[in-house]
């Protein structure tokens, strides 16, 4: 039952996600934090394929592609001495997935990858699913929860709104599907970035 929001306004981006780690019907723990934080202005929400795949692969995979993105990111940065934009960072991770499902083992997980690009001085939103699928949007969801948020961003999401309304137009999001979800994330992570970089705010 993962969820995770992003919408982007003025000058900033908002990535939300649940912090359960559940398996079958047994929840591990309620704190996990399922946004990596790619570079100082850039940030990826993932989570796992369910359906017919979830007995093919494990939550793990989707933590190890994560770990992954992460890490070469970071080698990127450290080798060039400047960090990927975001536009080049989603490319990359397309084309890593793209492969991936082509060998004989491929990862099973959907992304939202957002951030803030210095150089243009605008927020960055993509949506990239298991099928190496990339497209950049406005705002996006995955998971169960996707299914209630989108009609509520396509309602009340505004490009040049504040920050103030973007995070009650998100807490729209996760009260909906508070209420019509029957088994709901308890609890969200909700991290913004702009041109101060990455920070951690609570609704």
């Amino acid at each position: 039952m993962e969820t995770s929001f992003a919408l982007t306004g003025k000058g900033y981006l908002i990535m939300a996600a649940d912090t359960t780690a559940a398996r079958s019907i047994v929840k591990m723990k309620v704190d996990e934090d399922k946004i990596k934080t790619l570079s100082p202005h850039l940030l990826m929400a993932y989570s796992g394929e369910p359906g017919k795949y979830q007995f093919c692969f494990t939550d793990r995979d989707t933590i190890q592609f994560a770990e992954f993105v992460e890490r070469n990111i970071r080698l990127y940065q450290i080798r060039n001495l400047y960090a990927l934009r975001p536009a080049a960072a989603a490319s990359w991770i397309r084309r890593s997935l793209a492969e991936s499902l082509r060998s004989r083992r491929p990862y099973s997980v959907n992304l939202l990858l957002g951030g803030y690009d210095t150089a243009t001085h605008d927020p960055h939103l993509y949506w990239i699913d298991y099928l190496g699928t990339l497209t950049e949007v406005p705002f996006a969801a995955h998971g169960y929860g996707s299914y209630f948020a989108l009609s509520l961003l396509d309602r009340y999401h505004d490009p040049e709104a504040p920050l103030e309304e973007g995070l009650a137009t998100l807490k729209r999001c996760i009260d909906e599907v508070s209420k019509r979800l029957v088994v709901s994330p308890s609890n969200y992570k909700i991290k913004v970035v702009d041109k101060d970089g990455v920070r951690e705010v609570e609704l």
